[in-house]
């Protein structure tokens, strides 16, 4: 038996770093560009809420059905896949029509889910213990840094060449992405011989059960993935919403919204690796989880309390502050549920996790765009949001350093 060389450590967070960085850029294009083609087709500005709610769709798909379909393949190879299907789902942007938008939504959805659990088997195979938090930070920080490039880019692209160009842009980048980490994948996934391994059984529908009830078998596994959609429901209000929000209820350029967005994402980015360095050298995980709890509820809050007369620079300093708040956690909360996990089942508690925060960032588009037509309140639909963050507090209550494993 022929002994591979496993590649160094943060080689594999390099490849994992980037296929995580353009699927969020991919999941970004909606969010950034929706106000430019929903006012071509004449739809109501709320459909951006429904086409994300689409995208968690097929997000969800993936982390269910797609389990096996992920083990067989490796994770490196589900990963580029998904991004190829997303990228030819693009097209279907094109055709002005609602049911088609939320078929190209679903199927980008798809990178959207695989990336997590994907992700999450590679790094704790192949990565120091003693370094988890950061190395499960370091690769969500992917998904703020692909929505700086989105917020960056997409933009000036949809104004210079129109909303169409530009989706072939994103896609045209997904390929290269795929191409550049293609060959590196024989080296990060398990051999062919363990994969085949894996058994791809018809579905049925109590499969999509198995990650959920895989959270039954570690310490407070439940707990720590409540928090995570929780902490989900402001962050998925602030990345789907705030550029609309600023277009259109408060005036501002596409421009200077993608600017405020980018800004987010790039502090978020920061936040993400700060906070994991935080919880591994100086402060538990769970208080970690909870200061960030607490800066979500008050950027949150106070987005809601904007308005028009604010300066753009107030806007750039509560985004710069929001992206380290609202989106800062989930490098921490996914290394929390990994490593309170069975070593046998994080696969499967990594999906189960990402399910929960999944369903929020379904259910809070949806209930977001349904509040504003009822209402035409986006600043409550933003303070409500803000009030979720607060209930991760009880919930980490008693989680701290003599309650977690190994103490």
């Amino acid at each position: 038996m022929i002994t591979r060389a496993l590649p160094p450590w943060f080689f594999v967070i390099a490849v994992i770093l980037v296929l995580q960085t353009v699927s969020a850029s991919l999941g970004r294009l909606v969010p950034v560009a929706g106000p430019a083609f929903t006012a071509e087709f004449g739809w109501d500005e709320s459909w951006v809420g429904y086409l994300t709610a689409a995208n968690i769709v097929g997000a969800l798909f993936a982390l269910t059905v797609g389990i096996g379909i992920m083990r067989r393949l490796g994770g490196v190879r589900a990963l580029q896949w998904s991004l190829l299907i997303g990228a030819a789902a693009l097209l279907l942007y094109l055709i002005p029509s609602i049911a088609l938008a939320l078929v190209a939504s679903a199927c980008v959805g798809l990178a959207n889910g695989t990336a997590n659990p994907a992700g999450s088997e590679v790094l704790t195979r192949l990565t120091p213990p003693a370094h988890r938090n950061l190395v499960f930070s370091i690769k969500q920080a992917g998904v703020p840094l692909g929505g700086v490039l989105g917020g960056l880019a997409i933009p000036p692209l949809v104004e210079a060449m129109g909303w169409r160009l530009a989706a072939v842009v994103v896609a045209a980048v997904c390929m290269a992405a795929t191409l550049l980490t293609w060959p590196f994948q024989s080296r990060i996934d398990l051999p062919r011989e363990q994969r085949l391994q894996y058994r791809l059984d018809s579905f049925r529908l109590t499969d999509i059960l198995v990650p959920l009830r895989s959270l039954a078998h570690g310490n407070r596994l439940w707990r720590a993935s409540w928090v995570g959609a929780l902490l989900a429901i402001p962050q998925a209000a602030w990345v789907t919403f705030v550029v609309t929000y600023l277009v259109v209820a408060l005036g501002q350029s596409l421009s200077t919204a993608g600017l405020v967005f980018a800004v987010m994402q790039t502090t978020s980015m920061l936040g993400r690796v700060t906070l994991g360095w935080i919880a591994d050298h100086v402060a538990s995980s769970t208080m970690t989880l909870a200061i960030g709890s607490l800066g979500s509820a008050v950027s949150t809050i106070l987005l809601g309390l904007s308005t028009s007369a604010w300066p753009l620079w107030s806007f750039v300093v509560l985004a710069a502050f929001a992206g380290i708040a609202v989106s800062g956690w989930n490098g921490v909360q996914i290394a929390e549920v990994a490593r309170r996990s069975p070593p046998e089942l994080i696969g499967e508690t990594a999906a189960g996790s990402v399910i929960l925060i999944f369903m929020a960032n379904m259910l809070t588009p949806i209930a977001f765009a349904a509040f504003v037509a009822i209402t035409g309140r986006y600043d409550l639909a933003f303070l409500v949001c803000g009030a979720f963050s607060l209930v991760c507090l009880p919930l980490l209550y008693g989680m701290g350093p003599k309650n977690e494993p190994g103490h």
